[in-house]
């Protein structure tokens, strides 16, 4: 780095560096004290502690870049000042003979450091694990939170070892958690939410030990449950949370879903893979749940509604309508089948304004639809909508005609935006294209966004226009 470099860094103010510093690597940012005399005490006082191993310089044999990585940890928190931080982050593969190590990196985040943020992540990636590293899993102290000041919690591929009277410990300071290929007994669930009374955000992912899963809180608002699966267990999950607002299902395989008091609840998510065994089976499920919430406002969810509302089994009752929603994001194909259970969607939300549509990867071929579903043309029931967004557009004729039954059915419809990608095995690949904008501009019918060329403009309004 050449003179005039380093005297425009030193130019910067102490706040402005350490704010930088908090988004690198802690090594990165001690490797920044060789820049100038000024910068050599700075990285002992950024806000936060960031260790990846991932991230770290390798060894040979692996064994030893274990080993020089947990020597790294120990001399940075011997030599860094004692100034409280917001975030302890660590990655790190665990054995048993690191215990101690780790032990004392948690305690002096905590203790010491006060700080108001714990991630620690033993998984990092299935590549870094081979037959030896699964044998053993951290046991995450859970008390040692009780003497500090850790707001949000995440911990993933550890153990929790819970004090013997954790319901009556309090643990106030604690807002969020998440939880990570945890084993989480029915037990655990309730201790957790018992002693840690001002919880608000929960996420579980990839938990296991658990049979009748119940999540009952009066503080909770927002709830994330991921991949629980266990074909050969009849498990049951009970949700009853007064105040939850946020509610989010991903590949959930549950036999059994309660949930109740949910009269606050105005955002409901639910992706159940079409990978699964009994898939659908568990999607109806979870969609179900909605007749127990009234007040949904936002809705992400999957386009198997053709299926769900012709089954005798699963449909919803006549009456029901989703009068509050204003907001759908719809995971959907453009094919006859996917848009016929579109338009059955749609005649349940006669207030939406807002329809943001994803991309849906189909393992499989739609199902077959009688002859008269086939021929007859799709009405789309959009009294209210105004906007909406196509999160992957691939240029397909049945994405085409689709825009163009938009603008022929959308009564107050006021702009369409479509977002240009590629697509390679089912996985959006490529988002280089900016999104395209058509308006609807009075007598003068649709336009194109300016920033298309005029040649582009002129094709796509004609058709759209039907000139």
């Amino acid at each position: 780095m050449d003179e005039a470099s380093n005297e425009n860094l030193n130019d910067l103010p102490e706040e402005l560096l350490l704010r930088i510093l908090t988004f690198l690597p802690t090594l990165d940012s001690i490797q920044t004290s060789l820049i100038s005399q000024k910068w050599r005490p700075i990285w002992s006082r950024v806000p936060s502690l960031n260790f990846p191993f991932e991230l770290f310089p390798s060894y040979e044999p692996p064994l030893d870049t274990r080993q020089f990585f947990a020597e790294f940890i120990d001399r940075v928190l011997i030599l860094r000042s004692n100034s409280p931080i917001h975030t302890f982050r660590l990655s790190f593969i665990y054995h048993d003979h690191y215990g101690s190590h780790v032990d004392s990196w948690v305690r002096s985040a905590i203790t010491h450091l006060h700080a108001r943020e714990l991630h620690l992540d033993f998984f990092i990636h299935r590549d870094f694990h081979d037959e030896d590293t699964f044998n053993h899993r951290y046991d995450f102290p859970f008390s040692v939170l009780r003497n500090g000041f850790v707001e949000k919690l995440g911990l993933t591929r550890c153990d929790l070892t819970l004090p013997a009277k954790m319901s009556t410990m309090r643990f106030c300071s604690i807002g969020s958690m998440y939880l990570d290929r945890v084993y989480l007994t029915d037990q655990i669930m309730s201790d957790l939410i018992l002693g840690c009374p001002n919880l608000e955000a929960l996420e579980l992912q990839n938990c296991w030990g658990h049979h009748h899963l119940k999540i009952c809180s009066t503080r909770l608002k927002k709830l994330v449950l991921g991949y629980f699966y266990d074909s050969e267990i009849q498990e049951t999950l009970v949700i009853d949370c007064p105040n939850l607002f946020s509610i989010s299902f991903d590949c959930c395989a549950f036999d059994k879903f309660i949930l109740k008091n949910s009269s606050s609840l105005v955002e409901f998510h639910v992706d159940i893979v079409h990978l699964i065994y009994r898939s659908y089976r568990y999607w109806s499920k979870v969609v179900r749940l909605l007749l127990q919430a009234p007040n949904v406002k936002h809705f992400n969810v999957q386009n198997w509604w053709f299926k769900f509302l012709t089954s005798k089994e699963d449909s919803f009752p006549k009456s029901f309508m989703l009068h509050n929603l204003n907001l759908l994001e719809l995971r959907t194909g453009f094919t006859q089948y996917d848009l016929v259970g579109m338009a059955a969607l749609l005649k349940l939300c006669p207030n939406l304004e807002t329809m943001i549509l994803e991309y849906l990867f189909k393992t499989r071929a739609d199902e077959s639809l009688s002859e008269e579903l086939l021929n007859k043309p799709v009405e789309l029931s959009m009294p209210s909508l105004k906007q909406v967004t196509m999160n992957a557009y691939t240029g397909t004729e049945d994405e085409f005609n689709f825009m163009k039954m938009l603008i022929g059915q959308g009564v107050v419809l006021e702009k369409i935006v479509f977002v240009p990608v590629q697509v390679e095995n089912g996985k959006v690949v490529e988002r280089s294209l900016p999104p395209v904008v058509l308006y609807r501009k009075g007598s003068q019918g649709w336009k194109c966004s300016p920033d298309l060329s005029f040649s582009v403009r002129s094709i796509i309004e004609s058709e759209l226009n039907g000139d």
